[in-house]
């Protein structure tokens, strides 16, 4: 051969990240080759060991969690929800410079708490707030820009289902990773509101104010508008803190709730509840796809000794951990223009994983850093998926150079975030190990 095993492994590595990024399909293209060179360097014998792991996948109770939650935030889509919200947050913050900005902010955080469906997030509030946005003469770049970066906040806070899967892939807690996850979230969410406030301060005919409304019939709609996601929330997220149940089974009682809601709204139907099942079993076979393929990628990768070139190489950096932290997230946040964030999460986070685990690194924060890091990923063009959800919906005078210029503010807030959350670990660290005491 002309290169050891170690180095073809790599040389696996780069054809798939190639692959990838000139869009073949994920699943079938790391299993594809995946077979081809294990065959060629490991031999067809090698593959009996495959579907164990592939059984243990399919058997993985905590994964079960993935197809609950994707299933309530269908459902919750369809019930009217986020319609709702939308008006009565923008009624609510109207009158004040930058309100209409701010209601897509806090909408987009509850929407996250209740759906963490970053697509059907970013495609409703682009269909609703966009329009009138742009009518009440805001600045596009900071419409679309808010809307694109406020529909991501399902990845980080929780019920997510990158942070289910990461949990999975990294080794982590579902429960004590949904509870670290809260901070950054909360942190990310406060800064987009200072970042707009900021901007209507400086330029106010940017975020203009709207008309007042009745103060007490508002009221009345707020409350009904907050009322059912609170429920939502306590019900999903309150049960796994209190460790009354399992992230999988509060998953269960979500799926519950967002039926119930839907029937409160009127909008639950067999019809609905058919469409809601169908696409549900679409996105959860992608999802678990991807997932065998990628660990049919990392067995082989593994076997050919990959493994341990990358280990070598990442313990070598100078600046020890921290030259590992930062190559690390410089490397998934570069991926992020590229790749999915299943692909980056599903191939690149096992390899990084055992790395961070033989350094010390604690891996719960090192999996929330990996999330928030994942996040700008729906951000970074080209390929970020919500600037494609938000154009698909946009007014034909929105550009995409605009959508473009208005996503960069937001996505330095993220970068800013990972460094906060990097330098201070107990940010990340203190509300698991309180609720754990709690719970003794």
């Amino acid at each position: 051969m002309i290169f050891d095993m170690e180095t073809w492994a790599l040389i696996m590595f780069l054809v798939a990240m190639l692959a990838l990024m000139l869009g073949y399909p994920v699943a079938f293209t790391l299993g594809s080759i995946a077979a081809l060179f294990g065959t060629v360097f490991l031999g067809f014998d090698f593959f009996e060991l495959l579907p164990l792991r592939i059984w243990g996948i399919m058997t993985n109770f905590t994964l079960l969690a993935v197809p609950l939650f994707i299933f309530m935030g269908i459902v919750l889509e369809k019930s009217g929800l986020a319609e709702d919200l939308l008006e009565t947050m923008g009624q609510l913050f109207g009158k004040r410079r930058g309100g209409l900005a701010l209601s897509v902010v806090i909408v987009g955080a509850l929407l996250a708490a209740t759906t963490g469906v970053v697509g059907a997030t970013v495609v409703t509030m682009g269909v609703i707030a966009l329009p009138a946005m742009l009518k009440h003469h805001y600045s596009p770049q900071l419409a679309t820009g808010t809307i694109a970066a406020s529909g991501t906040l399902g990845q980080i806070i929780p019920p997510s289902i990158i942070l289910i899967l990461l949990a999975d892939v990294i080794g982590v807690p579902v429960g004590r990773l949904f509870i670290g996850a809260v901070v950054p979230g909360l942190l990310l969410i406060l800064l987009f509101i200072l970042y707009i406030l900021y901007v209507a301060w400086r330029r106010p005919d940017c975020a203009p104010a709207l008309e007042s409304h009745s103060t007490g019939k508002l009221m009345a709609r707020v409350l009904k508008s907050l009322l059912p996601p609170l429920f939502l929330i306590i019900a999903v997220l309150g049960s796994i803190f209190l460790g009354i149940a399992s992230p999988t089974e509060s998953a269960a009682i979500g799926s519950l709730g967002a039926l119930l809601l839907a029937a409160i709204h009127r909008r639950l139907s067999m019809t609905g509840l058919i469409d809601a099942a169908k696409h549900t079993t679409r996105l959860t076979s992608m999802v678990f796809l991807i997932l065998i393929g990628a660990t049919a990628f990392g067995l082989v990768f593994r076997g050919m000794g990959g493994d341990q070139i990358v280990e070598d190489l990442f313990t070598q950096l100078p600046g020890g951990t921290w030259g590992f932290l930062l190559v690390s997230m410089a490397l998934i946040f570069f991926l992020g223009f590229f790749l999915d964030f299943l692909e980056i999460c599903f191939i690149v986070v096992p390899i990084l994983a055992p790395i961070a685990n033989l350094l010390g690194l604690d891996l719960l924060w090192f999996a929330v850093l990996i999330a928030v890091n994942l996040q700008t990923s729906f951000l970074t063009p080209p390929f970020g998926f919500s600037l494609f959800y938000l154009k698909a919906v946009a007014p034909a005078e929105v550009t995409i150079q605009q959508i473009y210029h208005g996503i960069i503010p937001f996505v330095l807030i993220q970068v800013f975030v990972i460094l906060i959350i990097a330098l201070f670990p107990d940010l990340i660290l203190w509300l698991p190990d309180l609720m754990d005491q709690l719970q003794q």
